[in-house]
């Protein structure tokens, strides 16, 4: 499999190095939004860019018929036009706010644990903490809007905030930057008799390079939009 790689940061290098190990070859290495030409001998393109350009980076892949997987956060307000770009074009793209196949597994537990704590909702304040490196752009992390979304989905509670105070009926999100974090990122559901604690932690990106990997590879002849449900079987 040819893969291009938009966005040759600190990630993009971790996907080139893991790509080669499962015996992929890398046709484009990119940091900018990339000319069509250059995607010609591409079989899927992976995107882990800047917020600020992911669109346009997803945007011309869809248009010159290049599968791509996006795993850039802080881009989503525009995710129905791209849903819209990719059936115009009939292609194929698949998006996750993280690829970590534990980090996946770990979306599924807090699913569940929030939909079995709903009766009790009243009874629990719920904060999630996000540790990530200085160099992150977004905040909180795409990560840690996932799990408060799965919260609110399952009506335990009405919104989320960021580093505030009044909590009440609210996920409360407390992101930290420290230098050299790969990704941490812990939910508590506490109340007055009890806590309940989940936590994942990244030891490095190569976990997410490896199922961005996984996810190209599953996408071949595809088309439609997808997550890493689809791809993990969830």
């Amino acid at each position: 499999m040819n893969i291009a790689i938009i966005g040759y940061g600190k990630m993009g290098k971790t996907i080139e190095k893991m790509a080669k190990i499962r015996n992929h070859k890398i046709s484009l290495c990119y940091d900018d939004t990339p000319p069509p030409f250059l995607l010609k001998n591409s079989d899927v393109a992976i995107e882990f860019s800047q917020p600020n350009s992911a669109f346009n980076n997803i945007k011309i892949c869809l248009e010159n018929n290049i599968p791509i997987v996006c795993g850039t956060t802080g881009w989503l307000t525009q995710f129905n036009l791209v849903k819209k770009i990719c059936i115009e074009k009939n292609g194929c793209f698949l998006y996750s706010s993280n690829f970590s196949i534990g980090m996946n597994i770990f979306f599924e537990i807090n699913k569940k644990l929030s939909k079995l704590l709903f009766p009790y909702s009243k009874n629990y304040e719920v904060k999630i903490e996000e540790i990530h490196h200085k160099e992150k752009k977004d905040k909180p992390s795409g990560t840690a809007i996932s799990l408060a979304e799965q919260i609110i989905n399952n009506k335990m509670k009405k919104t989320w905030i960021l580093n505030e105070k009044k909590t009440k009926n609210k996920v409360l999100i407390v992101s930290k930057r420290f230098e050299n974090v790969p990704g941490t990122h812990i939910v508590r559901y506490e109340s007055k008799i009890e806590d309940i604690k989940i936590q994942h932690k990244a030891h490095s990106r190569e976990g997410l390079a490896f199922g961005a990997i996984i996810a190209s590879e599953w996408i071949q002849n595809k088309k439609g939009i997808f997550s890493m449900k689809e791809v993990l079987g969830i």
